[in-house]
């Protein structure tokens, strides 16, 4: 059987590996799943239809699973999916998907969630990412992986953040971010490439450098961004040790919606 405080609310319905711990004054709702290892503290809500990975910690006053906060949401049947080996601390709240998007708020593995972050209905986050204290996401939200997002940072709903990107403290985003890049303030403005965080990442001094220069063709060359991308697609044929990083950046500055902070 789960280790189950007797103080806590778990539906009948609900299903638990039997090494989940539950803590005091938590409550269960009927359709949750919760896989091995997973650490619920006390005076966690888990509800609606969610799904909860291996090895998870979530710490105390979380809300998670509730209904979306969309004023078109109408009680459809929809989802939050967490994976494995996520931290969730105090007080955040993940919200279900809406039947406008996927269906599904989706958070990957590996993640730590500091307290207070919110995660609106719809949002993708991957995996290997750190979301400071009361970073805050708005609906619809696509977060790659190993981001870094700063301490209040708030991202409008409908942006896009690259792999390997950081964001600042108490900076707002109503534009995508490429991956790679840092970027902070208000408004917010580019400042480099995360290089730090790749070199801790194993990417190689050479690596590094060729995302570099896609960085400074897309911010500092003065080009368009149609023509940046046609020599980010020249920089692809001519380095193909590195062709992967530099299609990564082409690839999400052509696909993005929101138009990019530049």
């Amino acid at each position: 059987m789960a280790k189950i405080h007797p103080t806590a609310l778990v539906d009948p319905q609900a299903t638990l590996d039997s090494s989940v711990e539950i803590g005091a004054y938590s409550i269960i709702g009927p359709q949750v799943s919760i896989a091995a290892g997973t650490r619920v503290g006390p005076h966690v809500v888990i509800d609606g239809h969610t799904t909860i990975g291996k090895d998870n910690t979530f710490f105390q006053f979380s809300s998670i699973g509730a209904a979306p906060q969309d004023k078109k949401y109408q009680g459809e049947e929809t989802r939050l999916e967490i994976g494995d080996r996520n931290t969730i601390r105090e007080f955040c709240t993940f919200n279900r998907g809406t039947a406008q998007d996927v269906g599904v708020t989706r958070l990957g593995n590996d993640n730590w969630i500091m307290a207070y972050v919110h995660l609106a209905h719809d949002c993708q986050i991957g995996n290997h990412t750190i979301f400071a204290n009361n970073a805050q996401l708005a609906g619809h939200v696509h977060v790659e992986d190993w981001v870094i997002l700063g301490g209040f940072a708030n991202v409008h709903q409908f942006c896009k953040i690259g792999a390997h990107a950081m964001v600042g403290m108490s900076t707002s985003l109503t534009q995508d971010v490429p991956p790679f890049v840092i970027l902070s303030g208000n408004p917010a403005a580019a400042h480099g490439i995360n290089s730090e965080g790749l070199k801790r990442r194993g990417f190689s001094p050479e690596e590094i450098a060729a995302i570099r220069r896609c960085y400074k063709l897309i911010y500092k060359s003065g080009l368009t961004l149609e023509e940046a991308k046609t020599v980010l697609r020249k920089e692809e044929q001519d380095s193909p040790l590195y062709a992967q990083h530099v299609k990564q950046m082409r690839e999400f500055i052509e696909h993005t919606t929101r138009g990019i902070v530049r």
